[in-house]
């Protein structure tokens, strides 16, 4: 008897989708380039960089919906498991090997476990990050007690594979109706985290993040109620916004540029309200995510590039979206080290150093994508996914 992985055709990509990412990871690697300067979320530059996160949740329910919502008759819960994780894992390992390179570089002040972690333990965080195993605050051997010492922006992809598992063993069965009640009861964490109600008790410890919704990269029960309401509504309205396809906003010119416009504004704008009215902030935090990416998502799905060159850009930003934002982290603990060596330096010498970061994290993030990840990917396809009979 055969036993089958069923092929299933590629179906065309959202372009502009692809573009938003790329614009949006590189936003990012800006903003943690400039967190090593900053006191407090407050007066952070870039404030709302980490908004991204939140963003790339919307994109990445909108894109699963596409891609797997209609071909369930044909595929089975562990063959999309597997594509996933063949899609996914390869550049998580090699974000955590990067990071392990960089770790003995990166003890900055705040980094003070780095130079008293012995070799053995770097080894077995290094294979628990390869594997996705989150590490909790006793095998913390940075000082930040991240679920990936070595490479922190892997946070968010552990959340992503929860999504994964959620949507493929229980959520792509709702209606689109029980769907969209579920969207809007995730709604209400969203502004429970980002207005700081607080009716779950658990968000007393992070005064520091008061009024936005930074958080959820650790395994402290905070964290893990942080990371969950950053999860739940974008993607799973991303999702939903998929099912509802009358919701696509069609932008008849320069849909590219607008998107990416509006993307960046929510990204950069300061912090809002100061100390005195602080809540304007998480007001903010919250019409962005509930209203203003779902809308950006729609304009992009809804509109068509036009010309070459615009096309060949979003192309090359989706490529690397990905891989950039999963590989550049490292680099960060890296520049915090240097910051601090350095802080007598000229203001020339730290852009000069934070640039040559940025550019080095594009270009690790293109040679990773052709070198390493496209051949393991199509090795892995090869391997797992197409038909195997038994002789």
């Amino acid at each position: 008897m055969a036993s089958e992985s069923i092929p299933l055709s590629s179906k065309p990509r959202f372009e502009i989708l692809d573009g938003l990412r790329g614009v949006a990871a590189m936003i990012v690697v800006a903003f943690h380039l400039f967190e090593t300067y900053s006191s407090s979320p407050s007066d952070q530059i870039l404030n709302h960089g980490y908004l991204a996160v939140d963003f790339f949740f919307v994109l990445s329910g909108f894109v699963i919906g596409y891609a797997y919502d209609d071909r369930w008759n044909r595929m089975t819960t562990w063959d999309f498991f597997k594509r996933r994780l063949i899609r996914l894992q390869p550049m998580v390992i090699l974000g955590t090997l990067i990071g392990a390179f960089w770790f003995y570089f990166s003890a900055a002040p705040g980094f003070e476990l780095v130079m008293q972690t012995p070799w053995w333990k770097l080894l077995l965080i290094m294979i628990l990050g390869c594997i996705m195993f989150p590490t909790p605050p006793s095998m913390d051997i940075r000082g930040w007690k991240e679920i990936n010492s070595l490479n922190g922006a892997q946070w968010s992809l552990l959340w992503e594979y929860i999504a994964n598992i959620l949507y493929a063993l229980f959520i792509r069965r709702f209606s689109t109706a029980v769907l969209a009640i579920f969207v809007l009861l995730s709604a209400f964490l969203t502004i429970d985290l980002a207005m700081n109600l607080d009716v779950s008790g658990l968000l007393e410890m992070r005064e520091y993040a008061k009024y936005t919704v930074i958080g959820g990269f650790g395994l402290t029960p905070d964290q893990i109620y942080i990371g969950m309401c950053r999860l739940l509504y974008p993607f799973f309205g991303g999702l939903l916004l998929y099912r509802m396809s009358k919701w696509r906003i069609h932008i008849r010119r320069c849909a590219m540029t607008l998107c990416s416009l509006a993307v960046i504004a929510t990204l950069v704008v300061p912090h809002i309200g100061g100390q005195t009215h602080a809540w304007v902030n998480g007001l903010y935090c919250s019409i962005v995510i509930l209203l203003v990416y779902p809308a950006i998502v729609a304009g992009g799905a809804g509109s068509e590039l036009k010309g070459v060159r615009t096309t060949a850009i979003c192309k090359f930003l989706g490529m690397i979206s990905y891989p950039l934002y999963i590989t550049h982290y490292p680099m960060i603990y890296v520049q915090m080290n240097w910051a601090a060596q350095h802080a007598d330096a000229p203001l020339g010498t730290h852009i000069w150093v934070a640039v040559s970061i940025f550019l080095a994290s594009i270009a690790i993030a293109y040679a990773s994508v052709k070198v390493y990840d496209i051949p393991v990917r199509e090795w892995l396809t090869e391997k797992f996914m197409h038909k195997h009979k038994e002789v």
